[in-house]
This record gives C-alpha cells, sequence and structure tokens, in this order.
C-alpha cells in the first residue's frame, strides 16, 4: 500500500508541476484580463498610420485602427516569464537592412506593468521586433522596401 500511495503522490506532484510550468498568460495581478490595460501609441513616418491612437483591451476600445485584432495580439505575446515590449537583447547579432524612417513609442499600462517602448526599423533586429507587435503597430512592410547590406552577415547591436 505504500508503494501505490507514494507513486500516486509523485504523479500528483508530476502533473502539478508541468501544469504550473506550461506557458500561460502572465498578468501582474494573477486574472485574466486585467481591465487596467491602456496603452498611448504614437507612430511616425510611416504615411497614412501616422498618428496617436489610444488603445484599451478587455473588451477592446480607443481611437487604434483596429483595438480588437490589436488586443488579441498582445494577449498572444503576453506569456510568463517574457515581457511583449521588450528591446533587442544587447549583443544581439542583426541583420544589416533598413525598414526605412517609420518610428513609434508604446506608453501605458500593460498587464498591470508599465510600459514605455521605442521602436524602429533601423535593422533586422529591429525590424522584426516592430513586425512582431502587428497589428499593434502599423505594417508597414509592403511601404518601404527593405535595402540589405552587400558587406558583412550581420552587426552587433548594443
Amino acid at each position: 500500500m505504500f508503494q501505490i500511495t507514494s507513486r500516486a503522490m509523485v504523479l500528483g506532484a508530476v502533473a502539478l508541476l508541468s501544469a504550473v510550468s506550461a506557458p500561460a498568460t502572465a498578468y501582474a495581478h494573477g486574472r485574466l484580463p486585467f481591465p487596467g490595460d491602456r496603452l498611448v501609441v504614437t507612430v511616425r513616418h510611416t504615411g497614412p498610420a501616422d498618428g496617436t491612437y489610444v488603445l484599451r483591451c478587455h473588451p477592446g476600445s480607443g481611437s487604434h485602427p483596429d483595438p480588437a485584432r490589436a488586443c488579441q495580439a498582445l494577449d498572444q505575446r503576453t506569456v510568463w516569464g517574457r515581457d511583449p515590449f521588450a528591446k533587442v537583447p544587447p549583443r544581439s547579432l542583426c541583420t544589416l537592412e533598413y525598414g526605412g524612417p517609420a518610428t513609434a513609442r508604446v506608453t501605458g499600462i500593460w498587464a498591470g506593468r508599465p510600459v514605455d517602448a521605442r521602436y524602429n526599423r533601423s535593422n533586422g533586429c529591429q525590424i522584426a521586433r516592430w513586425d512582431n507587435l502587428v497589428p499593434l503597430l502599423p505594417d508597414v512592410r509592403s511601404q518601404t522596401p527593405s535595402r540589405r547590406a552587400t558587406i558583412g552577415a550581420g552587426w552587433r547591436h548594443g
């Protein structure tokens, strides 16, 4: 009987730990979703998408052109241990390409945490960081063709 109880306890502990370690949406207050999610997105040098937009989530509203899709994209990227607005890590290898003059700044509160993030399209890492937040940020891939450098495979950002 001791072995059955021990085995059941071990299996239960393994099941509990696997459920805890599975990726889950990480809201700082422990509830889904946070009603105070509010972001201000300022976009420049994109052409028709330039401007300042307010995004509120849960439910999606505000002056953002597509609040429902923007909130959904942010919800999918809000995972425990990952910051959806994180900077490119120092010393990252980034391709030598230019994605255009577009810039953006996102400020506010997301998942109970303050946000103050800046975006540009100055190299491959920054372009990928921007593109990962479309539709929060406008999709400018078709508006500005990338120019790749002919010498060197990359450079270190940081």
